[in-house]
């Protein structure tokens, strides 16, 4: 198998509201926030009029975008053996992936994110993990990962407990770790363990501009692009409107963005340019064709709804 994802499995739903919408309900525009309290979750989704469910979560959306680039691809990720949990399965099987999880009844329902897409096309996220974020060493199959060229993993699944102890022995039974930083509040939260990892743990590393300067405490870019020559590995960069960029050692390739797209959403436009750079770095492209898959395949999905082609 070229890559196995390990990552949050959660139904995303998707629902267009205007810029008031995110204030009244102190959201904070283009982050993600974890809801804790299902109610709470219930309560917000209970005003809106749904676009689109589809099964989504991170990792699962480059996993999708991999397998239909033609790649042989698996995941694991937890739900429970629910309504929501079977669509999320149903949906993966669709699109072959291979699902490493036998779902059964748990405490807590299948994780759902709230997508919350404004006029301007960003994205705000509220989620509710669910059963998701119990992941557990258990949940993990050790043959999966050593058949697998590379692991992905998302930074919105490192959490201290349970879930820590299942990237840690996925890490410890992999050929080759890549991992997207995620998220901003994520880098927040987590970096001094984000930072061990990028310097001793990661293969390759995807983050945008924000995530990365937060995680180093950078001051400019170009003490970003200094720090990654330094470390001897894959750092793959997005910067918005800057495009991206992509340092392996003393290597440095850019790659501009796509003009004159008509921009209608911008979820999973990470994702899916994280599955065609993995796409070009697993079947022997070089660094600078696929940093151009990156962007072809983010350039594609932000010119629609939801984050799956």
């Amino acid at each position: 198998m070229k890559i196995l994802g390990i990552g949050n499995a959660i139904v995303d739903v998707i629902c267009k509201v205007e810029d008031d919408f995110i204030t009244k309900n102190k959201l904070t525009k283009s982050t993600m926030k974890l809801i804790f309290d299902d109610k709470e979750f219930k309560e917000l989704l209970s005003s809106l009029k749904i676009e689109k469910t589809v099964s989504g979560g991170s990792v699962a959306n480059s996993i999708v975008g991999l397998s239909q680039l033609g790649n042989e691809v698996g995941f694991i990720g937890k739900v429970n053996d629910d309504d929501l949990g079977s669509k999320y399965e149903d949906g993966l099987k669709r699109e072959k992936v291979k699902y490493f999880y036998s779902k059964k009844r748990e405490e807590l329902p299948t994780g759902t994110c709230l997508i919350l897409v404004t006029p301007d096309s960003e994205r705000t996220m509220c989620t509710f993990l669910g059963t998701a974020g119990k992941i557990n060493a258990n949940d993990v199959s050790i043959d999966a990962i050593k058949k697998s060229e590379i692991i992905f993993l998302e930074g919105y699944l490192w959490d201290e407990g349970e879930p820590k102890k299942a990237f840690e022995k996925a890490i410890q039974n992999s050929n080759m770790v890549a991992m997207s930083l995620s998220d901003q509040f994520c880098v927040d939260r987590h970096k001094p363990q984000f930072l061990k990892l990028v310097k001793e743990k990661l293969d390759i590393t995807f983050a945008n501009e924000q995530e990365i300067m937060s995680l180093i405490d950078a001051k400019s870019f170009e003490e970003v692009v200094n720090f990654s020559k330094s470390l001897g590995k894959i750092i793959v960069l997005t910067r918005g409107e800057k495009g991206a960029i992509a340092v392996s050692g003393n290597e440095v390739v850019e790659c501009g963005i796509k003009q004159g797209l008509k921009i209608v959403d911008l979820t999973g436009a990470g994702d899916l340019f994280a599955a065609g750079f993995l796409h070009g770095h697993v079947n022997n492209m070089s660094l600078k064709e696929s940093l151009e898959k990156g962007t072809e395949m983010s350039s594609k999905v932000i010119q629609q709804i939801g984050a799956r082609l």
